[in-house]
């Protein structure tokens, strides 16, 4: 029974995070992506320290035996975030999220690159599967996008750039997340994300941002409330089922980003993305089952 309510938890936080990434591509690049970073981010807070009191951790919360690598992990997800935004402005959601499916592939080759890990046969083979299909979904990109206008097929490629961008980031923050597992409570590792988060895109104020409108407004704010409440279900989920067990189900996102493409903004994914696509979970899914089934044992 708590495995099941672990998955479902699981489920829920997935379709509230494509939730927030949809509600945010409704505002079609209209505002920096580092402002809607701040305000996602920053409205998350307070939704954050209602449920960090829940637990009764509020007066130990930002006790942290890592503040360095707490600092790094929100800034490596500042980053994130703010390509993963600046990607679904320009690309169809559920190419975007196939892109993002590359993180799992990097982070085992982030991790043999900074954390000395051990891969052999199985994990180098799924990554190489990952490459191929990657450069799959790319292809149209590289090559032009049929019946496109050059604006659109550059907007596009720029898209994909981004999505692989913000890949990237998303995997260097899992390899900072598995230095500080063990050592700070998941409610601390959360905070200290969105903290820096805020901290980090406050500081371009500068550099273009713009007054929103009344209905920006609304779409920032339930961006933050969507944020939390994902985040939260996600933090939740792992004390119901294991990490192995839950970690398979990210890929439900393709399903959630592939309805909501449809039912908001009319698209359809390309028969070369879901091919593409196809390749990168079952490499993904290779890794996980890989990781799962050595650890605690020997590095393979």
């Amino acid at each position: 029974m708590s495995q099941g309510f672990g998955l479902f938890l699981k489920l829920a936080s997935v379709g509230f995070i494509l939730s927030m990434q949809s509600l945010i591509k409704t505002l079609e690049g209209a505002l920096p992506p580092t402002e809607v970073v701040f305000f996602r981010a920053f409205l998350s807070i307070p939704f954050l320290l209602v449920w960090i009191g829940g637990q009764g951790r509020l007066h130990v919360v930002l006790k942290t035996e890592n503040l360095r690598g707490n600092l790094m992990r929100g800034l490596m997800g500042a980053c994130a975030m703010s390509l993963t935004f600046a990607a679904i402005s320009y690309l169809p959601l559920p190419e975007a999220t196939a892109l993002f499916f590359f993180a799992p592939i990097l982070t085992t080759i982030f991790a043999v690159i900074f954390l000395k890990e051990r891969v052999r046969l199985i994990r180098v083979s799924a990554v190489v599967a990952g490459l191929i299909g990657v450069l799959v979904i790319l292809w149209p990109q590289l090559g032009g996008v049929a019946g496109a206008s050059d604006e659109v097929a550059a907007q596009r490629s720029l898209g994909a750039m981004l999505a692989l961008g913000a890949a990237c980031f998303m995997a260097a923050a899992k390899i900072l997340v598995r230095r500080l597992v063990g050592r700070d409570h998941p409610s601390t590792v959360v905070l200290y994300a969105a903290l820096t988060a805020s901290a980090a895109a406050l500081l371009t104020l500068p550099f273009g941002w713009l007054w929103p409108t009344g209905p920006q407004w609304t779409v920032l704010f339930g961006a933050g409330c969507l944020g939390a409440a994902g985040q939260a279900l996600l933090t939740t989920a792992y004390k119901y089922a294991d990490a192995s067990t839950i970690a398979p189900f990210d890929y439900s996102s393709m399903i959630f980003a592939i309805l909501f493409g449809y039912l908001f903004f009319s698209e359809l994914p390309s028969l070369q993305t879901l091919i593409g696509a196809g390749i990168v979970i079952a490499a993904g899914g290779v890794i996980l089952w890989r990781e799962a089934q050595v650890r605690g044992s020997t590095p393979s």
